[in-house]
């Protein structure tokens, strides 16, 4: 595990992460944690999460105006009750789409 990139590839997937794919930002924060000592088993993560990137390249949320002329409020929750299991936290996601 010496000469794999490991560190390299999950900065960059942190950068990704941040600027543009926020749906990465929980896979990331796993493997990120074991970045002084790798194993080969966090490494096919990292290679998992590459793919999946690469695969949903062109997948997204769109944000259209309403030409409706409606003014509402969307609101998007997504929870997952105790699924860090290394904290034992659980989390919560919200959206919220206003007119």
């Amino acid at each position: 595990m010496f000469h794999v990139p490991y560190a390299r590839a999950v900065n960059n997937l942190m950068y990704a992460m941040v600027c543009t794919r926020l749906d990465l930002s929980q896979a990331v924060s796993m493997v990120s944690r074991y970045m002084h000592d790798p194993s080969r088993g966090y490494w096919e993560a990292v290679k998992w999460i590459l793919q999946y990137n690469k695969d949903t390249i062109n997948v997204g949320l769109v944000f259209e105006k309403d030409t409706m002329g409606k003014k509402e409020c969307i609101r998007y929750v997504d929870s997952n009750y105790v699924g860090d299991l290394d904290k034992h936290q659980s989390m919560t996601g919200y959206v919220f789409k206003f007119a």
